[in-house]
């Protein structure tokens, strides 16, 4: 069984910065992608970034491209996702997914994709 622990949320002013970090415990080689997902007050829930282990993409949303940078460390089993010029839209609970399948480029921000879920960190963005 795979776990995944999330980490880094917090308060932050408008245009400022956090790093979330996922961090990966158990059967760690079941899984290939890996994704972040957020969900507003009173919002479902939306893909915001994923990678890959095998082939090493990244995909990202419209909506954080330029903002965000999705990174991974093999050897600590995490993957963190900094997010600068941070807005008050972005604000919300943060997820981390993972997947033991090789998703494609598209598929990877679709949350139905992925098998493993983290609790989640909350990240609120105001002033």
């Amino acid at each position: 069984q795979l776990q995944l622990v999330e980490s880094g949320g917090g308060l932050v002013q408008p245009g400022g910065s956090l790093r979330l970090s996922c961090t990966a415990s158990g059967f760690t080689l079941d899984y290939d992608a890996i994704g972040w997902f957020r969900q507003a007050p009173g919002k479902g829930r939306e893909g915001v970034s994923c990678i890959r282990r095998s082939g090493g993409f990244t995909n990202y949303a419209d909506s954080v491209k330029g903002r965000f940078t999705i990174s991974r460390d093999f050897a600590k089993n995490t993957v963190y996702l900094q997010m600068n010029s941070l807005k008050p839209e972005d604000t919300g609970v943060y997820y981390c997914a993972a997947s033991s399948r090789s998703l494609s480029f598209n598929l990877c921000l679709r949350e139905g994709e992925y098998s493993y879920w983290g609790q989640g960190t909350q990240v609120t963005v105001s002033s």
